[in-house]
């Protein structure tokens, strides 16, 4: 590997950690869009227009770009260390990412429609929404830190086990919501 390796490989790191955090914003932006259609006006209208500036800059600015950099420095360094593509933890990665690429361009439907006004969802299901690249993030941390130091069957019940917690977390969350 060349002197420029561990340069790519934090470029790499930084535009995941910045496409995640745009990923995640994106979408809580999606619920207070959700949430201020169902406003009186004028408030719906001031409070929507903001959020869909908001939104627009965010995706625009900061989570496209991220996405496009992290993949452009994850294929060179795929370029530069080829075996990774036989190593079963990064085939399961490479599952992941591509799991995440589906999740950003539903965000970039979702955002289309919102910028139009058309609502099509209700702000529970976009909380819930939101926790798809969470299970993905922690998926794809362990399999890059532990590669094959992870039993797979173990991996797999922890991956369900942290959903289903999540879930029940977002269950919990929205009683307390509804009792105020």
């Amino acid at each position: 590997m060349d002197q420029y390796y561990p340069y790519i490989k934090s470029l790499h790191l930084i535009f995941i950690i910045t496409w995640f955090a745009g990923l995640f914003y994106i979408v809580r932006l999606f619920v207070y869009q959700i949430e201020a259609s169902q406003k009186p006006s004028p408030e719906r209208e001031i409070i929507g227009d903001q959020l869909k500036i908001m939104a627009s800059r965010l995706w625009k600015i900061i989570t496209w770009p991220s996405m496009i950099l992290a993949l452009l420095f994850g294929i060179i360094l795929i370029v530069k260390v080829p075996a990774w593509l036989s190593e079963d933890w990064m085939q399961v990665k490479l599952g992941f990412v591509a799991l995440l690429i589906i999740y950003h361009f539903k965000c970039q439907q979702i955002f289309n429609q919102l910028q139009k006004n058309e609502v099509n969802y209700t702000p529970n299901f976009m909380r819930l929404f939101n926790e798809a690249p969470t299970i993905i993030l922690f998926s794809v941390v362990f399999l890059v830190i532990l590669k094959d130091g992870i039993n797979w069957i173990y991996g797999t019940v922890g991956i369900v086990v942290f959903a289903i917690l999540l879930m029940m977390g977002f269950k919990i969350y929205k009683r307390i919501r509804e009792r105020k």
